[in-house]
């Protein structure tokens, strides 16, 4: 037997495994600790229940329609195996390289950008973090109102500027300093710069100097 027809039975043999395939992801079953699918072959078989191979500590739901790649164990279609999912409709475009992004179907996405920036888009943030939450950064910033159901504490001072000024209610209480204002203050209804007294020969006295 020559190389030529060695050759032609190794090839005929391959011939009868089904190599890597591509598909499109029908349905998906993500309610047990393995996902399944079921996909559709683009020569058009259905194949039931094929496992989603997915990397430690990452998980992703595929929307109907995703693209797939199914690499056959052993050569056997129902024994797949999805290695890969995308879906173009979804994909950010137009990163620049070495960045990152992650994303869903709903456009929610995180995106790690050149010079170590990290872009957060969606629509509300959620934070559980029973231990607490630590920020080392020289200032944070806020477009809108802030809202602390609890105390909040102080070290290095406190400015407020602008807006319809400062509003609090119930007790306030100030110690270890004295209170400094280049405007007036009025307490039940008294002005500390405008407010007399009764005089000592009848009528009032004149305003604090």
């Amino acid at each position: 037997m020559d190389a030529k027809q060695v050759d032609g039975r190794i090839k005929r043999m391959l011939g009868g495994i089904r190599q890597a395939f591509r598909g499109k992801i029908a349905r998906t079953d993500a309610g047990s600790g393995v996902q399944r699918a079921q996909i559709e072959g683009l020569e058009g078989e259905t194949v039931q229940a094929l496992e989603h191979a997915e990397q430690f500590g990452f998980t992703g739901h595929p929307p109907a329609g995703s693209d797939c790649i199914v690499v056959p164990l052993g050569g056997q279609t129902s024994h797949g195996i999805i290695v890969n999912t995308c879906n173009g409709a979804y994909r950010i475009t137009n990163l620049q390289e070495g960045e990152t992004a992650v994303y869903n179907a709903d456009g929610a996405k995180v995106v790690l950008k050149k010079g170590r920036i990290i872009d957060i888009d969606c629509q509300v943030l959620n934070i559980k973090a029973p231990g607490g939450v630590n920020v080392e950064a020289p200032n944070v910033n806020c477009s809108e109102q802030i809202t602390a159901a609890g105390q909040i504490n102080g070290n290095g001072g406190m400015a407020i500027k602008g807006g319809d000024g400062a509003s609090f209610e119930g007790d306030v209480r100030q110690t270890g300093g004295s209170y400094t204002t280049d405007g007036d203050v009025v307490a039940s209804g008294k002005s500390v710069v405008t407010h007399t007294h009764p005089g000592d020969s009848g009528g009032t006295t004149g305003a604090p100097l």
